[in-house]
């Protein structure tokens, strides 16, 4: 399906171009629009979003319909899925980005030289950035939210399952702006299923200076493989829990349960359960018991295979990202034999360890690299919501420029202003 006239790739590259054009001029006016409208454009979305709340629930239900026809998963269905709570969390997401202060124009650093000059390093928007996402349609509002905020104009494609969703919140973001007095082409939406628009944002260098790629392995690998601009990779959410034998059980048995059943859909959700062998030895399957009798399909190796309900794993089960109610689990020796395998299969996301044991717990967070390290806590709390950060564009799994939550701040780059007196060099 294409967006209204649309109707070849001729269209869609001159639909771009126009957009990418308005986003530029959009982004040059942004870069210096006084905090105040900004916090203000947000608040009008918050409340544009709560009042039409019936109108977005009934275009979600035009989603979940195309949804069920595609055949989506539960837990596919599940991020899809929008309800008066979820609503509520997108107008809360948008008011916490709001009362968040402004970093476009903070002082990083800042020294004086002999030379007699005062060097200050400040904070400054990126410019134009595209982001193209899967089926969560709460993506519209935090990227648009967190760009606005940053000073940068966005250009938003969302997933062919999210279309009508995505549209709804779009008017109420759009209705911040204008109520603000910004510029409306600071948060565009692609108004086409069609994924030759895809296509042009990644070779779009003349407009857009940074793409984030938010969904599956195959969209992020798409956008490495082909992207002219840079990216900002959102790799899998291959994420791991290790249940080490100073581990309390009841932490460790809460713990697992929500890391893996809270959300299975989102990409903190863990995909493979560690028990050291001395845990087993300890305490016995319990772990793996409790995710049987939650549902959970539980592709076990080794030892574990043994527990009642269980299936047994495959090679290719390890370093999968499953997005649904199934996990990998296998038995390991120690913090050594988790890190060996994180290491090996981990998408450097994000990976929890449940100890009591100080010195355990600082050799998993030192020699292990990915982007958030947790201790005696879920996984899913790999949230910039729960970071503090509001919301967020995204989990950045690369090692330049952001890591981790990508927040307003990770949103922008900075500049050197350098003031002297009449001063020159010698």
């Amino acid at each position: 399906m294409k967006g209204a006239g649309v109707k070849d790739l001729d269209d869609i590259a001159g639909l771009m171009r126009a957009i990418g054009e308005k986003a530029r001029a959009a982004a040059a006016e942004l870069g210096f629009a006084p905090a105040e409208r900004k916090e203000a454009a947000l608040l009008v979305a918050a409340k544009a979003v709560w009042a039409r709340r019936a109108e977005i629930i009934a275009a979600n239900a035009e989603d979940l319909a195309y949804g069920r026809e595609k055949g989506l998963s539960p837990a596919m269905m599940d991020r899809l899925t929008l309800d008066e709570a979820r609503l509520r969390g997108i107008v809360d997401g948008l008011r916490a980005v709001a009362g968040q202060a402004d970093p476009v124009g903070q002082v990083i650093a800042e020294w004086d030289r002999p030379s007699g000059l005062h060097i200050r390093r400040v904070r400054t928007p990126l410019g134009v950035i595209g982001v193209i996402y899967e089926s969560r349609p709460n993506v519209t509002a935090d990227a648009g939210a967190l760009c606005l905020k940053s000073g940068n104009a966005v250009i938003l494609r969302g997933g062919s399952e999210s279309f009508h969703s995505a549209r709804a919140i779009h008017a109420c973001l759009v209705e911040g702006l204008s109520g603000a007095g910004l510029p409306e082409d600071a948060i565009q939406l692609v108004p086409t299923r069609d994924r030759a628009a895809v296509s042009e944002m990644l070779k779009a260098v003349e407009f857009i200076d940074v793409i984030v790629p938010r969904g599956g392995k195959g969209l992020v690998g798409l956008v490495q493989a082909e992207a002219r601009v840079p990216v900002f990779a959102h790799l899998e959410g291959i994420c791991h829990v290790y249940a080490d034998g100073d581990a309390d059980l009841e932490k460790a048995r809460a713990v697992v349960l929500n890391a893996k059943t809270r959300r299975p859909g989102i990409c903190g959700a863990a995909e493979c359960l560690l028990i050291d062998r001395a845990f087993l030895e300890k305490h016995g399957a319990v772990l793996i018991e409790d995710l049987v009798k939650a549902g959970v399909e539980v592709r076990a190796e080794g030892v574990l295979s043994g527990v009642p309900g269980t299936v047994a794993a495959a090679p290719e089960d390890f370093g999968r990202e499953f997005l649904d109610m199934i996990i990998a689990a296998k038995v390991v020796e120690g913090v050594d034999g988790a890190i060996a395998h994180i290491r090996r299969y981990g998408s450097q996301h994000t990976e929890a360890i449940l100890t009591e044991n100080d010195a355990t717990a600082a050799r998993f967070f030192e020699r292990l690299d990915s982007a958030i390290l947790m201790r005696n806590a879920s996984t899913q709390f790999a949230d910039g919501g729960e970071f503090g950060m509001g919301a967020e564009i995204g989990i950045a799994t690369g090692k330049l420029h952001a890591r981790g939550p990508v927040g307003a701040e990770q949103l922008t780059s900075f500049k050197y202003l350098v003031t002297g007196d009449g001063t020159v060099r010698g």
